[in-house]
């Protein structure tokens, strides 16, 4: 019986979602950073860990810059 890589606990056919070649329950596959829940191909993996696409993937991985998701502010003066 397969593990799940989140919870380490045994997947079942009934409750399983494959993803990133991995089986997870569907409660375990959630992003690192906001804890949303996925479905399989709706989001981006970094090191084998899923992360939602936007905002948290873009904001932690994306390309830094203006309207990128750096730390710039966009008010104008």
């Amino acid at each position: 019986m397969p593990k799940c890589p989140k919870c380490a606990k045994e997947v079942y056919f009934a409750e399983k979602v494959t993803s990133l070649g991995k089986d997870w329950h569907r409660s375990c596959l959630r992003c690192e950073r906001c804890k949303k829940t996925l479905t399989p191909g709706s989001f981006s993996d970094h090191d084998g860990k899923p992360y939602c696409n936007n905002p948290c993937y873009g904001a932690l991985f994306g390309p830094k810059g203006f309207g990128r998701g750096g730390n710039e502010s966009h008010a104008y003066k």
